[in-house]
């Protein structure tokens, strides 16, 4: 009966989570694995409003695959910059309709803020950061405001700037989720074999991490998975991960403060 009444009051006053909550979740999950996590989560109804955030990526489906198997009425929020690849927005309707989400939510850019702060359309050629800024993390930030979790699909092997990601770490005093956090390409790959799931159709021409079309290029062989975001810029993420877990190096790119 306590742990009922914490639960609604969760999701009626949306406290603020705290470091030792994630800490505790942490130490509660460890070892166990992702589905049976999120299908645990969701059972106790202890998270509160939450939702998953998808880009849509080519290792999205993954993700979404775990939690449409523990529960298909948790909402799927995209960001659609309005500078997103055609073949993207395809590949997301096509999972959405695959995996039998009913509620699908897409959140776009502001129209006045798009007027007055990148009419042309072309901010990202000179000022990447600011696109990022009002296609991407504000038009989120709305999106975010009402819930008290996400589910987000970060792993650490993407990037340098990705390591030592916990599966539970607060963020604006939200409880964020990376149940993928410790997974590694080849986990991925067999994820996808065994539950037979459909490939980002870029993915083939060479496309590993997809973002807005203007700031997205083929990735090399041997190259960081992420190397083709922003090429020839030094910037290494868009802006909606903010770190707050303390990791292992204070000089890494990924803890450096987001304004």
């Amino acid at each position: 009966m306590a742990e009922a009444a914490r639960i609604v009051d969760r999701i009626d006053a949306r406290p603020r989570w705290t470091q030792a909550e994630a800490d505790a979740l942490n130490a509660r999950f460890a070892g166990v694995d992702a589905g049976t996590m999120l299908k645990t989560l969701f059972a106790e109804g202890s998270l509160g409003r939450v939702a998953v955030v998808s880009s849509f990526g080519t290792e999205s489906a993954v993700l979404l695959h775990l939690v449409a198997e523990a529960d298909r009425n948790i909402p799927v929020i995209f960001v659609d910059t309005l500078k997103m690849f055609p073949e993207t927005l395809d590949y997301r309707d096509t999972l959405i309709g695959r995996l039998g989400f009913t509620d699908s939510q897409v959140v776009t850019p502001l129209p006045d803020v798009i007027a007055a702060k990148d009419e042309k359309g072309l901010r990202w050629s000179y000022d990447p950061d600011g696109c990022c800024e009002i296609r991407k993390v504000e038009p989120l930030a709305r999106a975010k405001n009402g819930l008290d979790a996400w589910i987000s699909g970060r792993k650490a092997f993407q990037s340098q700037t990705r390591q030592n990601l916990p599966r539970f770490e607060i963020e604006d005093g939200r409880l964020k989720i990376n149940p993928l956090g410790d997974w590694d390409k080849a986990a991925l790959e067999a994820y996808f074999d065994a539950h037979d799931l459909p490939r980002h159709p870029l993915e083939s021409q060479g496309y590993l991490s997809i973002g807005c079309e203007p700031c997205t290029s083929k990735v090399m062989p041997g190259e960081d998975p992420r190397a083709g975001r922003w090429r020839g810029w030094d910037k290494v993420e868009c802006g909606i991960h903010t770190i707050s877990t303390p990791l292992a190096d204070p000089e890494d790119p990924a803890n450096l403060p987001v304004f």
